[in-house]
Order: C-alpha cells, then structure tokens, then sequence
C-alpha cells in the first residue's frame, strides 16, 4: 500500500487543499468576492496535484470521459480569475460534479459512516442507488 502511505509532500498538499476549501467557502460567503476565491481556486488545485502528484492528476483531467469536467472546471478557474465570479463559480461546479460522477457511490458509502450525517442518509433514504 505504497500509495497511502503519508510522507511531507502529501501533508502540505492537504494542507493546501484546506487552505484552498476555505479560501472558497469565505469567497463564497462574502457574496463571491473575486479576490478570495481566486485565491482558493489556486490553493485548492495547487493542493490536489501536490497531493496525488502531477502525473496522476494530468491523468485524471486528460481521460476522454472527464474532457467535458475538465473543460467546464478549466472555463470556470479562467472566469474566477478574470473577475466574473459568480458563472465561473457555476462552470466550475458543474464541472467538478462531472469530474466527480465516478466518485459519488463511494463518498456516498462514506457519508453513511459519519454519525449525524449516516442517520439523514437511512432517515430520508438517500442511500437507494
């Protein structure tokens, strides 16, 4: 399991990765201030690649079945930074849900784990496929 192993590099693409998720939650709170989630757009892919590595995510945005994610996400990061905040934000969340669609039943299994956030999955049953 050499791949979950958690050496120096992995910690501080974490730690950008957070840095990159409040960024954005802040940006989007202060009713989508341009500076802030321009910032955290950086941080926040900045901390996935350093976290998974270069290879595996240049892998990952050039398959041919996450091309319309990528494409989607990429418009929405060059909309944040030019300073059209609010429909970069929306590309960007839509292509983050593609990029993501394969993940789904995965982090689904793994809400169901947490303690308050598992009984809302079995209470209003969104744990059926």
């Amino acid at each position: 399991m050499v791949g979950l192993e958690m050496n120096e590099l992995k910690k501080i693409g974490l730690g950008l990765t957070g840095f990159g998720v409040f960024f954005l939650f802040f940006g989007v709170i202060f009713f989508f201030d341009k500076g802030l989630l321009a910032v955290g757009n950086i941080l926040f892919v900045s901390g996935v690649m350093t976290t998974i590595g270069v290879q595996s995510s240049l892998q990952f945005f050039t398959k041919r079945g996450n091309f319309k994610g990528t494409v989607s996400f990429g418009i929405g990061f060059f909309l944040v930074i030019i300073g059209w905040p609010v429909i970069g934000m929306a590309a960007e969340a839509y292509g983050f849900i593609i990029l993501c669609s394969g993940f789904w039943s995965t982090i689904s299994v793994f809400m169901q784990k947490i303690p308050v956030i598992g009984w809302l999955f079995q209470r209003f049953g969104l744990n059926q496929p």
